[in-house]
């Protein structure tokens, strides 16, 4: 099998195409990851105007996080076999219509609904965005364009936090869905003006049994540790879902081995960078999401910060990570792939170790060493980690890499957020009893304040211990698997 790619171009314009390809996969990237998180802040507007109830709430968020991760492999395929570009025109179409609808519903089930397609979109033009890049570039310019691609991808989540809290000043949370209007528009103008149409040339079918076995086990997955922290780790719901979602997974992996032309073959996993750069980012993006779930309530409940200055709070990280995720690859030519990653995991180790000292007063010192900190980690971990996944596949499968490297993100996300959430709702519940929670935080003064705050920095330390450990160990791993 090769990879074809079409170019309509003459000779004069491909070079001024070209400057414009990274940036148009870089907005489209830009685009979908910022959604993730751009509703946060408007959560309580939206709660009052649609009368939703929390559960409701919660689900606004997560029905985009769930779409999104389970079709991310169908995505990467289906950009492989019928085109790059078309995947990303096809998804960006979905995202923005979508995001019209949103704007003018009144029903919060609508609206649950209508997440769950943005996750569609989604699915369709992520793993495209970076097969394209693994696809056109040249070695010598691909890790200096993944370094870009790594760091979009990481401070995107934090810039849709920013401007989106800046809209809410003026206007309602229908405004976020208008970004997300403008940013899919422009987005698509910019694929149709530079993104060469890149596909792979094959005769079989696509594999829609493998197809349907995964979007099952990985949404089951995905649902039940979505749902741990409310229905409990023990709970009959939790324990059943993570078992049925086990089950479906095995069955899906026996089907792979089987068929001639699997989605994503098992055996790949033999390969010690796919599934030790997999692994990596996984437990780099689990620390990241759940960082970034627990520091903007910390941010907003304890320090008693608006929204919007709570997301300006952030962007040091931004600042940090794409600062180290850009110059990733002058790194990466001195140190290697496997020194660089292992570098930066070890910055966000010392990161969260430093964050984890934050009090119930906030300390701003501690806080703006940290955030860069944790930024420049995760540039430097994210960029080789990423880079070592798509190269150890062939040309032919980099929707397929591409999209595994993505699914390795959300998964990643949903575990953090998951366990970070458990363990700080764990603090909570050992220092202000069986009815302290979130709310005793926005309600309680004086001395019940204090303790309240002081209970939840607690709960952000042990979730930061608790990550570092983590990351920690997968340093370790990764320095002992290339000595292998």
């Amino acid at each position: 099998m090769t990879v074809e790619v079409l170019t309509k171009v003459e000779p004069e314009s491909t070079s001024a195409r070209r400057k414009l390809l990274l940036p148009a996969v870089c907005l489209s990237l830009a685009t979908v990851v910022s959604a993730v998180t751009s509703l946060n802040v408007a959560l309580p507007d939206l709660a009052r105007d649609t009368a939703a109830s929390q559960t409701q709430i919660s689900w606004v968020i997560d029905a985009y996080a769930l779409v999104f991760a389970s079709l991310l492999l169908v995505g990467g395929a289906v950009g492989d076999r019928y085109g790059r570009r078309l995947a990303l025109h096809a998804g960006l179409a979905i995202f923005g219509v979508t995001s019209l609808l949103a704007m003018f519903t009144d029903s919060i089930g609508t609206l649950i609904g209508l997440r769950g397609l943005l996750g569609i979109g989604a699915a369709l033009v992520m793993p495209a965005t970076l097969s394209t890049i693994t696809t056109v570039y040249s070695d010598k310019e691909r890790l200096r364009a993944i370094g870009i691609w790594s760091g979009v991808a990481g401070a995107s989540a934090v810039l849709g936090l920013v401007v989106s809290g800046t809209l809410l000043e003026w206007f309602s949370w229908r405004s976020v869905f208008g970004l997300n209007i403008v940013l899919a528009v422009v987005a698509a103008v910019l694929v149709a003006r530079a993104v060469p149409e890149s596909a792979e040339k094959q005769s079989h079918r696509l594999d829609l049994g493998g197809a349907a076995l995964f979007v099952l086990s990985i949404g089951s997955l995905i649902y039940s540790i979505i749902e741990a922290p409310t229905a409990g780790w023990d709970s009959l719901r939790t324990v059943f879902g993570l078992l049925f979602g086990g089950i479906m997974l095995a069955v899906t992996v026996a089907w792979e081995l089987r068929v001639a032309h699997p989605l994503l073959d098992p055996r790949l996993f033999r390969n010690r960078g796919f599934s030790t750069s997999a692994a990596s980012i996984t437990v780099q993006f689990a620390a990241f999401f759940g960082f970034v779930f627990l520091m903007m309530q910390y941010l907003q409940l304890v320090a008693g910060l608006r929204p919007i200055v709570a997301a300006v709070c952030m962007l040091p990280m931004a600042a940090g990570l794409m600062g180290s995720s850009r110059n990733a690859h002058h790194v990466t030519s001195k140190l290697g792939h496997v020194k660089t990653c292992v570098l930066g995991l070890t910055l966000i180790v010392v990161a969260m170790l430093t964050l984890s000292t934050l009090g119930g007063d906030i300390d701003y010192l501690v806080l703006f060493v940290g955030l860069p900190i944790l930024g420049a980690g995760m540039g430097l971990a994210m960029t080789p980690a990423t880079s070592a996944l798509t190269e150890s596949l062939p040309a032919d499968q980099q929707g397929v890499a591409s999209a595994m490297n993505d699914l390795a993100r959300e998964l990643g996300g949903a575990v953090g957020i998951a366990v970070f959430g458990s363990v700080l709702a764990s603090t909570l519940t050992d220092q202000l009893g069986e009815n302290g929670g979130i709310g005793q935080l926005a309600h309680a003064t004086g001395a019940a304040g204090d303790l309240a705050r002081q209970a939840f920095a607690d709960g952000l330390g042990n979730s930061l211990v608790l990550g570092a450990i983590a990351v920690g160990v997968t340093a370790i791993g990764v320095a002992i698997s290339a000595r292998r």
